[in-house]
């Protein structure tokens, strides 16, 4: 639980540091939209290009892929169904909310936790690898055709070419490629886009706080409370429970491993769907307080989790 403790500790640290920077105006009017840019087109496409090119591939195709994929998927899959029946929102925001019903905060949380509570990094790494792989180009590539067009009526050439303009994508695709050919980088190039790299997590939360400046959340009026309620709930009590059945009777995981991925898929919304509803300027309100509500929630999830299971 010290573990817990420490990792949510961060987390706050920055954030309200960020809360503070913008109650006092430090960094300008425009700065959460700054930071959330450079994220999004510089640190976040470095992160990806030095985690991939340096990892193990072999030891990141295992079960935790087929379960962090198949409990990330299933919930994202169920928000859009019921959001887009009920609620009755268009793509862009119903790609914002998937995420944040799914989007697992990976490098911000889920690396302290992974450390110092299940006290190993390899189920993280599954995770990840889907996530900027797979998961972020999907919905980016989607959110290039929706939000960026308004419309999906496009041609064939941009229906391909403007997904692969999208950096996060480059940078995955690079990263893997790197990994893949065995090829080792120059030491230069390799510590360049890992010192940019690891600005990302800390400037995301940054920009999370800076957004959280006289915001009040559930605010009636101007926040989509149905969208942030049916989101967190998926994110903090759908996802684990399938992260559970999926690991238990489909894989047949018991004692610690199975305890690790429960905790893992009970990690709170990444604050890097605040960055994409920021930068496609749909569903920020909606990605921001699902961030902050499941990042509160997951606190007794992941202790309840750690009571049921160890």
């Amino acid at each position: 639980m010290s573990g817990v403790v420490s990792g949510f500790t961060v987390i706050f640290i920055i954030v309200g540091l960020g809360y503070l920077l913008g109650r006092t105006g430090a960094l300008g009017d425009h700065a959460s939209t700054t930071l959330s840019r450079l994220v999004f087109f510089v640190c976040t496409p470095a992160l990806l290009v030095h985690s991939l090119a340096t990892s193990d591939l072999s030891a990141v195709f295992s079960s935790t892929l087929a379960i962090a994929s198949i409990s990330a998927l299933s919930v994202g899959l169920v928000y859009l169904v019921v959001a887009r029946l009920w609620l009755r929102r268009e793509i862009p925001e119903l790609v914002v909310g998937a995420l944040s019903s799914s989007y697992v905060n990976t490098v911000n949380l889920g690396l302290p936790i992974a450390i110092f509570v299940l006290d190993d990094e390899s189920f993280i790494a599954p995770l990840l690898l889907f996530q900027i792989v797979f998961y972020s180009p999907v919905a980016l590539a989607t959110l290039d055709l929706t939000a960026l067009d308004g419309s999906t009526r496009t041609s064939v050439w941009r229906t391909v070419a403007v997904p692969l303009r999208n950096p996060i994508l480059i940078g995955g695709a690079v990263g893997l490629i790197v990994s893949v050919s065995g090829w080792t980088p120059p030491q230069s190039i390799l510590e360049s886009a890992d010192m940019l790299g690891r600005a990302s997590a800390p400037l995301a939360l940054l920009a999370f706080g800076l957004t959280l400046t006289g915001v009040t959340v559930f605010k009636k009026g101007e926040s989509p409370r149905r969208d942030i309620v049916l989101a967190s709930i998926l994110k903090m009590f759908a996802m684990p429970l399938i992260a559970y059945a999926t690991a238990r009777w489909m894989f047949g995981l018991t004692g610690h491993k199975l305890f690790g991925q429960v905790v893992i898929a009970a990690l709170p919304t990444a604050q890097n769907v605040l960055v994409y509803a920021t930068r496609y300027r749909h569903g920020e309100i909606l990605a921001r307080d699902s961030a902050l509500v499941t990042t509160l929630l997951s606190i007794p999830v992941i202790a309840v989790t750690a009571w049921l299971l160890t």
